[in-house]
């Protein structure tokens, strides 16, 4: 991997195309990044580079934190990520990264977190059927059987059953770029990618382009 950023998602919207074909984008807000730290094999054992992204008031940065990103000349920045990037050793400490580190035409992965839909039941978390709504029915919305009685006397691991929907990590692979404005640091990428909208995503060279 060569390529890599973090993002805020601003939302979605619709662009045209020269042929006048319509095209669903997500517009995100790419950057500025700063390098924050570059590992090597010599003093940990591999190949990194931490990035920081989104500035933040100094009084809300912890005193360790603050060493650090000093050492780096960087501001007080939010949140840092490391990037396993093949080309690490070319680059230096405090350089900016924007937008252009991709080109039009590029396949990502976005990586997020989903939505929180909160506790649900079998039915809107795992898409289950009900039962009859008729008056006569005692079975509407439940989940029914979770298994025999005497033997094997558990519930199996992994059983679909109601609970917490949403809020977990989701990579989105092979998402296209189709536009890059390098001058406020947006990047349009086609289709939906998780998250809400302001929630923080990171932007990967895909592993698997097509």
């Amino acid at each position: 991997m060569k390529k890599g950023i973090i993002a805020k998602k601003i939302g979605m919207t619709q662009i045209f195309a020269e042929d006048g074909t319509l095209i669903p984008v997500t517009v995100l807000q790419a950057g500025p990044c700063y390098v924050t730290q570059i590992k090597t094999v010599e003093n940990d054992g591999y190949e990194a580079v931490q990035v920081g992204f989104e500035d933040i008031r100094e009084k809300l940065v912890t005193k360790p934190v603050k060493g650090h990103l000093d050492k780096a000349g960087v501001k007080c920045l939010r949140l840092m990520k490391e990037f396993k990037f093949e080309n690490a050793g070319e680059y230096e400490l405090g350089q900016e990264i924007k937008a252009d580190i991709f080109e039009v035409g590029d396949k990502i992965d976005v990586t997020g977190k989903s939505k929180g839909k909160g506790f649900q039941g079998a039915i809107k978390r795992h898409g289950q059927s009900r039962g009859p709504m008729t008056h006569g029915s005692k079975y509407h919305r439940h989940a029914g059987s979770n298994g025999a009685c005497s033997d094997p006397s558990k519930v199996f691991k992994g059983k679909k059953m109601p609970g917490q929907m949403g809020a977990v990590k989701v990579t989105v692979q092979n998402l296209e770029i189709v536009r890059i404005d390098t001058e406020d640091n947006l990047i349009l990428v086609k289709g939906a990618i998780p998250g809400p909208r302001k929630s923080t995503v990171v932007l990967k060279e895909s592993v698997k382009a097509i």
